[in-house]
């Protein structure tokens, strides 16, 4: 026999202070989004008047975002930001899978030995004098390629992927084997088709990482013109430094400053809000399957 447990109706009183509650931090998590977007669209007068940022401006004024893409400083770090997350993403998950797959093949030369320096890599980190000096040998100071490489490989990525590799049955492999297929033919045709999930969330993960990342151009990066976004974000925004026309690109009257450095924060913030919803649905199927087979 089975037993039904049946809970208690949730009274309307509880109901009205549950949704009470949510709507309260709803607004406390989209109300700060709202004053960023409407200051960067605010006129320089009612900026001035509100103190720096606007809730409901009463014109729409996209004279910030003209001067940020008028050639400066600011097209130039967006430029710089977005060659970083495509070519770094696109390496990080190349060699990432090239390294996850032949840890998850049983046989591979030095497996184990290598699998304990990714470990050990999830434990101590280089420090930042050995990981500069070692830039700086390999002639990468002043270079985009020094905000890439560094941080190419992440051991928790790889060993994510090798757990979502061990999990695929070993006989499509053998069959692939046995029909001649090589090693590199076997992982681009059949495990990288079967682990589209796994591979759009740890993309994911190296994008935002390349994307947000500017502590590793603040060492490595001493011309303004290659810096990412992210350190002129932190420059102009939250050190608050002015931007003269010519950093901006043009002669012009400079719109107020607040709305330039909203503007900047929308222009840092949109790519991950467009790119997030289309991978959200593989975090379950790609990052749980991966940690629990791990």
């Amino acid at each position: 026999m089975t037993s039904t447990v049946r809970t208690a109706p949730i009274s309307w009183p509880m109901k009205v202070l549950k949704a009470v509650v949510l709507g309260i931090f709803c607004v406390a998590v989209i109300l700060p989004f709202v004053a960023v977007i409407s200051t960067s669209v605010a006129g320089k007068k009612q900026i001035a008047k509100s103190g720096g940022l606007v809730l409901f401006p009463h014109s729409i004024n996209f004279g910030a975002y003209t001067s940020i893409f008028a050639g400066g400083v600011v097209t130039k770090a967006l430029t710089v930001s977005i060659f970083v997350t495509v070519v770094g993403t696109a390496l990080s998950l190349l060699f990432s899978a090239l390294l996850a797959y032949g840890l998850s093949r049983p046989g591979t030369l030095a497996s184990k030995p290598i699998l304990l320096l990714v470990l050990f890599s999830l434990l101590f980190s280089p420090g930042i004098i050995p990981t500069y000096l070692v830039v700086k040998q390999v002639g990468l100071l002043n270079s985009v390629w020094s905000l890439i490489v560094p941080t190419m490989i992440s051991g928790f990525n790889v060993i994510v992927l090798r757990a979502f590799f061990m999990g695929i049955p070993a006989e499509l492999v053998e069959s692939a084997r046995i029909d001649g297929a090589g090693e590199l033919r076997i992982l681009a045709r059949i495990i990288a088709p079967l682990s589209r999930a796994v591979l759009a969330v740890i993309g994911l993960f190296y994008a935002v990482g390349y994307w947000n990342a500017f502590f590793n151009a603040m060492l490595y990066i001493a011309d303004p013109a290659k810096w990412p976004l992210q350190l002129v974000l932190r420059t102009y925004v939250v050190n608050d430094t002015q931007l003269a026309p010519a950093d901006l690109g043009s002669s012009e009257v400079v719109p107020a400053q607040p709305a330039i450095q909203m503007a900047i924060l929308v222009i840092s913030i949109v790519p991950i809000l467009l790119v997030y919803p289309a991978l959200q649905r593989h975090f379950t199927k790609g990052v749980l399957t991966g940690a629990v087979k791990a």
